[in-house]
C-alpha cells in the first residue's frame, strides 16, 4: 500500500548525522558501527532504498535548527542567523537530491497529483515526493526570511520545538504565545502555509488555534491519555483539532507510545512497546472523532533516535507496512487503513495546497 509519511528529518540525518541516504540501510549502519557520538549510531531506520521498499512515496521533509542560550542542555545555534544558514544548507542538500532524481519537491495540487500518478504508473526508480516543512521556527530571522523560505517551497511551519523558542514555547516549557509568534502566525496565514502545532506548549497550542485562520495539522503526535506528557495531545486538544478538520500524524518514537519510559534504561522490549500499542493511539483518536479520517502517519523515524527507541516490529521505515496487519486485527477496514496510510493526509494537501 502507498504510504505518505508526514514527518521525516531527512536533511538533519544527512547533514548532522552524516548519513548518505542514497545507500542501503545495512551500509549506513556498517559505517557507523564504531561511532558513539550519538545514541542511535548504527541503529538508523531510514534511507531512500528502504522508503522505496516500503512504498513510502511521499513525505513531509523538514528543515530544523534551534537557537539556544549559553550553557543550554539542548543542541542548537547561538543566533538566528546561524540557524538560518543551517537550514539553507539543509535545503541545499534537498536540491542536490532533486538533481540526483532521488527526491521531487511538491508545492502545488497539480504537482501532487502528477507525482502520485507517476509513482503508481512508473516501473522505474521514481523520485520520492516531499513537502518542505520547518520544525521549530527559530531559524526564521524575520518575516522577510519566511517569505524567502516560502518562495523556496516551504509549505508547513512548526512554531516551536523543545524548550523556549523565539516565536513560541515548546515541549517541556509553557507560556502564552508572544507577540513575535502572533506576527509570524499572521504571515503564515497570509502565505497559505500549513500551521503545524506539534511541540507547542499547551497555552501556545490554544493561542495559536484561536488566532489561526488557515490549514492546521499535528504532523507527529500521540495521545496524552495513554502516555501522560506535555509532548502529547490531550483529549481536549484532539477535539480542538477535529473542530478545524486537522489531521494528526502517528509518531513511532517508543517513549511516546507507552507510559513511564526512562531514557537510557527502557527498551522497546522491556516496556512492551510494540505495533499494537501504537494502534491503541489510533483507536483512541478514532473513538473521540467517531471516524478515522483525521489520522495519518507521521513516523518521525530517525528523529534523533533509532531502533533502540522504535516500537518492536519496526526496524526500518519499510516496516510501517506491517502496521496494516495489526490494524486489521483491531477492526480497521481496508478503506480506513488506506486512509491512515496515505489518503487522509493527501486529501488534506489537496484541499490546502494552491
Amino acid at each position: 500500500m502507498f504510504i505518505f509519511d508526514a514527518h521525516l528529518d531527512l536533511s538533519m540525518n544527512a547533514m548532522e548525522w552524516n548519513r548518505d541516504l542514497t545507500l542501503p540501510l545495512a551500509t549506513i549502519r556498517r559505517r557507523e558501527k564504531d561511532l558513539n557520538d550519538k545514541p542511535d549510531r548504527a541503529k538508523g531506520t531510514v534511507c531512500f532504498p528502504e522508503m522505496h521498499k516500503g512504498n513510502v512515496g511521499l513525505c513531509v521533509a523538514t528543515l530544523i535548527a534551534r537557537t539556544i542560550k549559553q550553557n543550554s542542555t539542548l543542541p542548537g545555534w547561538y543566533s538566528q542567523q546561524q540557524a538560518f544558514a543551517q537550514v539553507q544548507g539543509q535545503l541545499a542538500w534537498y536540491r542536490e537530491m532533486e538533481r540526483k532524481e532521488q527526491m521531487r519537491q511538491i508545492v502545488s495540487k497539480v504537482q501532487l497529483d502528477e507525482h502520485l500518478a507517476d509513482w503508481n504508473e512508473e516501473e522505474s526508480y521514481s523520485p520520492i515526493g516531499y513537502i518542505l516543512s520547518i520544525e521549530g521556527a527559530d531559524s526564521i530571522v524575520d518575516l522577510e526570511h519566511l517569505e524567502q523560505l516560502h518562495s523556496q517551497g516551504l509549505r508547513a511551519v512548526g512554531m516551536s520545538h523543545y524548550g523556549v523558542g523565539v516565536y513560541a514555547f515548546g515541549t517541556d516549557s509553557d507560556g502564552r504565545l508572544p507577540q513575535k509568534g502572533k506576527a509570524l502566525l499572521k504571515k503564515i496565514n497570509e502565505l497559505g502555509i500549513i500551521l503545524d502545532v506539534t511541540h507547542l506548549s499547551d497555552k501556545c497550542f490554544y493561542d495559536a488555534l484561536d488566532l489561526n485562520d488557515g490549514p492546521v495539522w499535528a504532523s507527529h503526535h500521540l495521545c496524552r491519555r495513554i502516555t501522560p506528557h506535555n509532548r502529547q495531545l490531550s483529549d481536549d486538544m484532539i477535539r480542538s483539532l477535529l473542530e478545524v478538520d486537522a489531521v494528526i500524524g502517528m509518531a513511532m518514537d517508543a517513549w511516546m507510545v507507552v507510559p513511564n519510559w526512562i531514557r537510557g534504561f527502557s527498551t522497546p522490549k522491556n516496556m512492551k512497546a510494540n505495533r499494537d500499542r501504537l494502534v491503541d493511539h489510533m483507536l483512541h483518536i478514532a473513538n473521540i472523532a467517531g471516524t478515522t479520517k483525521n489520522i495519518m502517519i507521521g513516523s518521525d523515524l530517525d528523529g534523533a533516535f533509532g531502533i533502540e527507541q522504535t516500537p518492536m516490529g519496526i526496524k526500518s521505515i519499510a516496516d510501517i507496512q506491517k502496521l496494516a496487519v495489526n490494524m486489521e486485527k483491531r477492526g480497521f477496514s481496508q478503506e480506513e487503513i488506506e486512509g491512515i496510510f496515505w489518503k487522509n493526509g493527501v486529501d488534506f494537501l489537496r484541499k490546502n495546497l494552491d
